[in-house]
Parts: C-alpha cells; structure tokens; sequence
C-alpha cells in the first residue's frame, strides 16, 4: 500500500537559464498536501532542475515519514521518470550524479512507482517552482505561503517570500543554498490544469504539448488563470514547428534559390521521409501541416502528410525570398557581376536584388502568415514547411532581433526549429536547427 505520493517539476527560463524547482507530497488516500519544498538554483537546464525537484521531494517524505515509507513518485518529465525506472540510459554525464543521488535516497523509501503524469496534472509543483524563479529574480529566497494552493478553496495562493539580504543576481536566491521546506496543514484534492514549458529533449518533448494542453482545454478540463510556466496566467502555447525542405540540385551547390521550382534530389526525398518518420510518431501530435507553393516545400510537406494522415495547407506568403537576377547563380558569381548591389543588399534589409524582394518584403508577408497561423489553430501544433529566409524571420520576430541577425542564423536543409506563442503576446524559441532526425 502506497502512503504518500510525490508530485515533482523543475524548469529553466532559457534552458539553460534562470531556473527552479518545486516539489510536493500528499497523502496518498485524500490527497492532502504535507509538505512543499522549491528553490531557485542559480542558471542551469531544465533536466537538472527536474532532478533537483525529484531529490527535495523525496528528501521531504522522508521527512515526513521516514525510513522506508512507501511512496509513489510522479513527475511531467518523461526522461526523468524513464531513467529512475532504468528503462532509459542516462546519456548526459551531467545527470548522473544527481541520478546517484536520487537513486540512494529511493533506496531508503519504498518506491511503488515511478509515474509520467500530464503536465496538466502536475500543475502544484510547477507553480512552486515558478513562485522560487520569480522571486529569486527580485533578489527573495521562496518560502511557502500560508495554506496551500490547492487545499480546500480553490485559488492560486501567492508566493510567500522573505528578503535574503541583499540583491541576487536573477535566478539566483540569496540568503543561503538550502530549499525552504515547510510541513502543511490544510486538505483537499488537487486541481489540475494544462501548462505549457518544460522540454527534456527542446524539440521531442516542447512541440506536442500544445496540441495535448488543447485537446484538455476542448474536453473542458482546464480551469481558469492558470499560468505556462513562463509567467503569471496566460494561455495554451500555440506551437510552430518549422521544417525546411529537403535537399534541392541548387541547395547542394550553394545557389541562390527563391521562386525557380526545381525539385528534391534523392537525397533530399529521404530527408524528407526522415523527417516525416520523426514527426509521425508520440510524442508529436500535429494538428495541421501548412507550406509553401513551392515544389521542393510542398513534397516535404506530402512526405508528412503521408505519415501522419493530415493534408497540407498552402500558404503562398510562406514562399521564399524572390532573388530577381541573382537566382541559380552562387555567391561568388553574385560578387563578380552586382558588387554594388550584393553590398547595399548585405548591409540594408530594404534593399533588394535587381528584379527581386527586399527581405524587409518578406518579413511582412511571413507576419502576414504568421498571425494567419496563430488565429486560425490557437493552442495546437502547427507544422510550417517552409525556406531558410521565411524560417529564420519567423525566429528573428520571435527573438525580437534586427533584421542583420538573419545573416547570423544557418538553417541545414530539412531542419527543424521550434517557436512557442502565447496569446498575451509572449513567444520563446525553444529549437533551432535541430537534424536529429538525420543522422
């Protein structure tokens, strides 16, 4: 018989970032909250951070129970639970030692299980470790608020900090290295909601949380002011995964390619389907498959399409960058025959090729699309086939960078990147150029 449960998270405001981690134990037979712990932990990853929740929370049922308690433990990160199980192998030497750590103190309690839950059920010790993050941000240590959250009553209580003398750099708490811990009183059942954030791999566990928060927001599962993980309430994230095309003749000899239609190689046909394997299977969950007119887009598209039972929607401002003159020709032949032309296009993003569009053109044509996409598929998964200039501008608006950062980005051809929008205007870049599924 199991007599507690633990409900770990932990997240990174940038991955690696500002990060924290929160942690609780109930009662397994009423669900009653006996302990909370959370604490920022200075500039890390998110995995780390979840292992650091995983350790507090089952230092704090030992606490509360002591040697050989039996306890089920549930976490939102598939890659913790699955390495604590010894299903999966620990890859990063980084995990290991906390993996140790948290091994040995398991060793003392008698764990019955260990649980991947929803990250809309595990909403309590995301909150707390948001609550740790903010206010290590102000230069506060967390301690717990006066009742817990989810006891009887409904609403999120606010964070309880105290000053740890003197200012903390951001993510860092002040006042000492220990996570607060405090013994509640108080029952009542947890409430559930749906949160968008934690990533273990950036790309195979951020991009279907969308479409699953979603899917619960549809049945009616999700209560109101409920916050992403990035700040106080907002809304489901509505995700945009970006797939450049495959492999085309001019790609391969480094040519400019915009509006000429040439096909995929044979290498980049398999490319493709790589991609289209990758994205067929959990945890991705597309809603919606949007590309470009052009050929080469299109038929990276079709591969997806193909595998996921989806069709694929055209967008035509999702088309690449018209080159006018310079198209087919390398960099190099560009120099030689518009060497005027190639340095006001290099330095002014107004600035076009002879015959072409300037990329100031396209940034607003790619918004266009961009806004399209957000409204029409509010809170699921958008896969967006597309080209390196309309990608690398949906990622520069993301970042709020200059137009000169498009010449800072590479995208490889068949590429996956990933951009998180909330509804309050807020967006994070969670992938860039990502070919995993390539190798």
């Amino acid at each position: 018989m199991t007599s507690y449960v633990i409900e770990a998270d932990g997240g990174s405001r940038g991955n690696p970032g500002p990060a924290g981690y929160g942690a609780v134990v109930r009662d397994a037979s009423d669900g009653q909250v006996l302990a909370e712990a959370a604490e920022a932990i200075g500039v890390t990853t998110n995995n780390v951070a979840e292992y650091r929740g995983l350790i507090a929370g089952l230092r704090a049922v030992l606490d509360v129970g002591g040697e050989g308690a039996s306890v089920a433990v549930r976490m939102d990160s598939k890659l913790v639970v699955e390495q604590m199980a010894g299903r999966w192998k620990i890859k990063h030497e980084g995990l290991r030692p906390l993996a140790l750590e948290a091994a040995g103190l398991a060793r003392r309690l008698r764990v019955t299980e260990w649980t991947w839950i929803p990250r809309a059920s595990n909403t309590h010790a995301d909150r707390l470790a948001n609550e740790a993050m903010d206010a290590a941000a102000k230069g506060l240590t967390w301690t717990r608020s006066a009742a817990p959250a989810d006891a009887s009553g409904g609403g999120a209580a606010s964070p309880g900090v105290v000053s740890g003398g003197g200012a903390a750099s951001p993510g860092v708490a002040s006042g000492g290295g220990a996570a607060s811990l405090d013994v509640a009183s108080g029952g009542g059942a947890a409430r559930t909601a749906a949160r968008s954030g934690d990533q273990t791999d950036l790309l195979d566990l951020a991009a279907p949380t969308a479409s699953v928060a979603a899917e619960q927001q549809r049945r009616g599962g999700r209560p109101e002011g409920v916050g992403t993980g990035w700040a106080p309430p907002t809304r489901v994230a509505t995700s945009l995964l970006l797939l450049r095309h495959g492999e085309t003749p001019l790609s391969v000899e480094r040519r400019f390619s915009g509006l000429g239609d040439p096909e995929l190689t044979p290498h980049g046909l398999a490319q493709a389907e790589a991609a289209a394997e990758r994205l067929s299977r959990p945890p991705y969950r597309l809603d919606a498959i949007v590309s470009s007119p052009l050929a080469r887009a299109r038929r990276t598209a079709q591969a997806v399409a193909e595998k996921t039972g989806l069709s694929v929607e055209v967008d035509d401002d999702l088309r690449e960058t018209d080159f006018g003159a310079w198209e087919g020709h390398t960099f190099t032949e560009v120099q030689r025959r518009w060497p005027e032309e190639l340095t006001r296009w290099l330095a002014d993003s107004d600035a076009a090729p002879p015959g072409g569009e300037s990329f100031t053109e396209v940034a607003e044509r790619v918004q266009r699309a961009s806004d399209r996409l957000l409204e029409r598929y509010e809170g699921r998964t958008v896969l967006v086939v597309s080209h390196v200039t309309p990608i690398k501008t949906v990622l520069r608006l993301a970042l709020m960078a200059p137009p000169a950062a498009l010449y800072r980005m590479h995208l490889d051809v068949a590429c996956l990147s990933l951009v998180e929008h909330y509804a309050d205007g807020g967006c994070v870049v969670k992938s860039f150029n990502d070919t995993a599924h390539l190798r």
